[in-house]
């Protein structure tokens, strides 16, 4: 009934002129669905006017942050330098700092990818709150990571957020509500991708004089 009644609206809504206000009448059909109209029916009842111009059109759809169109052009240089995909960037900026390139949280991680002090300086950012520096610095921990746990974005993300030895003390994603909130949150916004698997390779070996083929994801010695 919901998905009904949302395209009968948008049909209203189509259907009233762009500068035209409307009392909206409602009744229900003879299946028992809501019905909503410009044009009065016997025994409608009105529901509310609406005046249909561009300004006053709302969606529930979430929209892009738009500053990180600001950013653009350094997510896509450094992504493409360390070969991180630019989604997954983008989306650690979002749940980071939301773009803000002065934001500081509570326990002293800066900037756009929030990065702590003691990885600032490893990384060579002097100035985290430069977003130049603080996007270069932050994919190339966010590279580092996902090497270390072998190209696992779910397994680089929990230690982006909750640190590598957390990781290594559960041996994979912690039990922290935060940081298994903060994966879902950066996968629904980035989507999941999870590590290749290695290509299938064909083996052909000679047993008793006949040919057996085999296949493996294993790399050849030779």
């Amino acid at each position: 009934m919901g998905t009904r009644l949302i395209v009968f609206a948008v049909v209203l809504y189509a259907a009233v002129p762009a500068t035209a206000s409307a009392q909206i009448y409602s009744w229900r059909d003879g299946d028992g669905n809501l019905v909503l109209s410009t044009n009065p029916k016997a025994g409608a009842s009105v529901t509310y006017a609406v005046r249909n111009t561009a300004s006053q059109i709302r969606t529930t759809r979430r929209g892009a942050n738009p500053k990180a169109q600001e950013f653009e052009p350094l997510i896509a240089a450094y992504a493409e330098q360390h070969k991180v995909r630019p989604d997954l960037v983008r989306a650690v900026i979002q749940a980071e700092s939301a773009f803000d390139p002065l934001a500081r949280s509570t326990k002293g991680a800066m900037g756009l990818m929030q990065l702590m002090p003691a990885t600032a300086a490893e990384l060579g950012v002097r100035d985290p709150y430069d977003p130049a520096q603080n996007i270069r610095g932050g994919v190339a921990y966010l590279k580092s990571l996902l090497v270390q746990y072998s190209h696992n974005e779910e397994l680089a993300l929990a230690a982006y957020n909750a640190g590598p030895t957390a990781v290594a003390r559960y041996d994979g994603v912690p039990p922290y509500r935060e940081t298994r909130n903060y994966i879902a949150r950066i996968k629904g916004t980035a989507g999941d991708r999870r590590a290749p698997a290695p290509p299938t390779r064909r083996k052909v070996e000679i047993v008793n004089g006949h040919e057996v083929v085999t296949f493996t994801n294993k790399r050849s010695d030779r």
